[in-house]
């Protein structure tokens, strides 16, 4: 290379360094601020949170199905009704909850008759609470039974199978603490003392109408729901459980439940599904039952699904054991009260968490 042909490409290279350094500005200017730098990535699923749920013992809860049976039929006013009542606080008490007895007069259609609802409340200083219940007294005659019908039931499903649930969750919670959350087990009496005749032989309890016999049952609900354990009393929301421990049970979708609470219904059999049991927990609505979650969300403004054994179309629509001699220890499946204990403990224990 010589001399002049070095000078005249070094002049070269100063121009075009030079235009560089003048359309630098501009190239910048008009560049996209956030342009990506490379293909953009899929983001990252968030884990769901995993919750442990303790197990819950079927074998436990059909021993407290038994337990109350062999106290005999539980009708408010009885001597079989104060030993079941004195044996259920004592349980509660025995668990570490705090128990409120509410004694009332019960206005049957049959006359007056001494009744007493039962709160047991876990932490009860949280003001985050979840109410559980369940009626605990059988009913007073076997007006659907072909013998005796004028005698009392055991009520081993109607009445029994509910509380053992929630006896055994009692359990649980001692034995697994929850954070944050408070628990009311609130066991109502005097739910299955109504007038069930009716001119068209249909059940009372599965007419969805305002009639003035409905208000015969669920007296233990509706007296608390006037007046709560604590005034202004609320929860984030409730569980009723109702004949949960039958063989042959499934639990369709309760109708006042869906119109009322719809959303803690759905995510309740959603638990369901995912736990494998689509086949109990079937999804199809079951008929609007008078029962004490009515009386509840109507009174407290609580939303509370119930849970209930309606494996049948009418006139059997609750088993042919319904109000019948039949209701016996031998009608209980544990394995049933294994399987809604463990939806309820999983409900309360992701609720507790904040996963539910």
């Amino acid at each position: 290379m010589t001399l002049n042909s070095f000078l005249r490409n070094k002049r070269l290279w100063l121009v075009a360094l030079l235009l560089v350094a003048l359309a630098l500005p501009l190239l910048l200017r008009f560049w996209p601020e956030n342009a990506p730098t490379s293909p953009p990535s899929s983001p990252t699923p968030v884990p769901a949170k995993q919750v442990n749920v303790p197990l819950f013992q079927a074998d436990s809860a059909f021993y407290f199905v038994e337990k109350q049976v062999a106290f005999g039929p539980r009708v408010p006013g009885t001597a079989a009704h104060k030993k079941c009542a004195a044996w259920l606080v004592k349980e509660f008490k025995r668990f570490g909850l705090e128990v409120i007895e509410q004694p009332f007069v019960a206005k049957t259609y049959f006359g007056l008759r001494d009744a007493v609802n039962i709160i047991a409340q876990y932490h009860p200083e949280r003001a985050n609470r979840i109410l559980l219940c369940a009626h605990w007294d059988s009913r007073h005659i076997a007006d659907k039974d072909s013998v005796d019908t004028d005698k009392p039931i055991l009520g081993a499903d109607d009445g029994g199978s509910g509380v053992a649930v929630l006896l055994e969750l009692a359990r649980l919670l001692q034995q697994h603490p929850l954070e944050r959350v408070g628990v009311d087990f609130v066991l109502f009496d005097a739910e299955d003392l109504g007038d069930d005749r009716t001119e068209a032989g249909q059940s009372v309890m599965l007419q969805a109408v305002q009639d003035q016999k409905t208000l015969t049952w669920c007296l233990g609900s509706q007296h608390w729901a006037r007046t709560p354990h604590r005034p202004g009393y609320t929860a984030q929301f409730g569980i009723l459980l109702d004949m949960v421990g039958a063989r042959g049970a499934l639990f369709p979708r309760e109708g006042y439940s869906a119109q009322q609470a719809p959303v803690l219904q759905n995510r309740i059999w959603a638990i369901a599904q995912e736990l494998g049991y689509g086949n109990l927990f079937i999804d199809r609505l079951g008929g609007y039952i008078t029962d004490d979650h009515v009386f509840v969300m109507r009174g407290l403004r609580i939303p509370v699904v119930n849970i209930i054994g309606i494996p049948n179309s009418p006139p059997a629509a609750f088993g042919a054991h319904h109000h019948t001699h039949r209701d016996n220890l031998e009608v209980i499946d544990r394995n049933i009260l294994g399987v809604v204990g463990h939806v309820v403990a999983t409900v309360l224990y992701r609720a507790a968490a904040g996963a539910f």
